[in-house]
């Protein structure tokens, strides 16, 4: 009996600890690792919420050395990381921490591969560039949407090109993810609605990916029910532990799957975007989706009516294109109601500007799992039409 290897299907996660309070287990973990010197890595906006403060005193209250690491931009740079990675060796440091968004965290990834390999972040750009074990790693997400703190992936952005690019490797999933949603409680309404979005913009494009597979269709699907159900509500409603936790869970499940499934053109094209004209990444998948989902519904039809199943749109009796027309209409009145709604040009991207984004898109390896095949041309489409 002869095996497509091409029907495995393999799926990494960190260590979880998921709930209320459990960013205080990092005590327990740092000296698990045998930390004496903590490398704790976050940004200013984080620090200004009181987080890093609070992680810190738990770090020292354990007698454990700490040196705090805010130069962080919100797409992480090349420079960035390197300034990290000079920092945590003249301390002599041996664990990283970081509490923040997806910025701190992959700029805390690119930090342990270089100390690892004494090498610039600039060179392990692509797919399984890791020889050595980074130092070990616990993670802190202090917004529900990146899912970096769960995720094979680390995106950072190099100006010198105006390119964000990725580096995916198992090599950078974290050793432990403390997924605590009282901390995503400092988040503002639009860092909600961003990262909701994206979170929602994972789940679809990992559901619909090319690498999909039963062990990430469950995560997706839960993911896209929960953040159609519960981000509006959340948005009315910043104070509800409740809602907070569910949305959490759901970026949590939108991680596990695209971690595992990869993306697709949304984000391959929101990364070109993003290091181009330095966007906030969940407006830039926010403002493309209902477009790449409008280019993508032919080659994989069955999968989007379930996504509009999930999204609460009953699909019964339905041709395709009106399921096409319902999920886009379901879409686009969600992101009305978190008040994401501008268009492209109103972010300074002018049709100019599209064929170099396109170039960079279709350099990015999130274009290789979309479930339709792309020419440069086909994502020029998609760019115009979002402008």
């Amino acid at each position: 009996m002869s095996h497509d290897v091409s029907s495995l299907r393999k799926f990494v996660s960190p260590e979880i600890v998921f709930g209320a309070g459990s960013r205080k287990a990092v005590v327990n973990f740092a000296s698990n690792f045998g930390a004496r010197h903590v490398f704790l890595v976050s940004d200013p906006g984080v620090v200004d919420a009181g987080w890093v403060a609070e992680i810190e005193a738990m770090l020292r209250g354990a007698g454990l050395n700490c040196t705090v690491f805010t130069g962080v931009s919100a797409n992480p740079r090349a420079e960035e990381v390197m300034n990290g990675a000079e920092l945590y060796r003249a301390n002599q440091c041996d664990v990283i921490v970081a509490v923040g968004g997806g910025s701190p965290m992959d700029c805390a990834k690119g930090i342990g591969i270089v100390i690892a390999h004494d090498r610039n972040i600039l060179e392990f750009e692509g797919v399984d560039t890791i020889r050595m074990p980074s130092p070990p790693l616990i993670l802190i997400p202090t917004t529900a949407g990146t899912s970096a703190d769960v995720s094979q992936f680390a995106i950072i952005s190099d100006p010198a090109r105006r390119f964000k690019f990725s580096i995916i490797s198992k090599a950078v999933v974290p050793d432990v993810s403390l997924i605590d949603p009282e901390v995503t409680a400092t988040m503002d309404h639009f860092l909600t609605a961003c990262t909701g979005v994206d979170a929602l913009v994972h789940a679809i494009e990992a559901y619909v990916s090319t690498g999909s597979g039963p062990l990430t269709d469950s995560h997706a699907l839960e993911a896209i029910r929960l953040i159609g159900t519960y981000l509006e509500p959340l948005l009315k409603n910043t104070e509800d532990a409740q809602l907070r936790e569910h949305i959490m869970l759901a970026s949590m499940q939108a991680g596990l799957a695209f971690s595992n499934a990869i993306l697709g053109a949304v984000h391959a094209m929101s990364h070109s975007l993003g290091g181009y004209l330095d966007l906030p990444h969940g407006l830039c998948n926010s403002l493309l989706l209902e477009h790449v989902i409008a280019y993508n519904f032919p080659a994989a039809p069955e999968r989007f009516r379930r996504i509009a199943e999930a999204l609460g749109v009953d699909t019964r009796g339905m041709k395709d294109a009106e399921v096409r027309k319902r999920l886009m209409e379901r879409v686009i009145l969600l992101k009305k109601a978190v008040g994401l709604e501008s268009k492209l040009a109103e972010l300074g991207v002018t049709v100019s500007d599209i064929p170099h984004l396109s170039h960079f898109a279709m350099q990015d390896p999130c274009i290789v799992t979309n479930p339709r095949q792309s020419s440069k041309r086909d994502v020029e489409v998609v760019y115009e039409e979002a402008l």
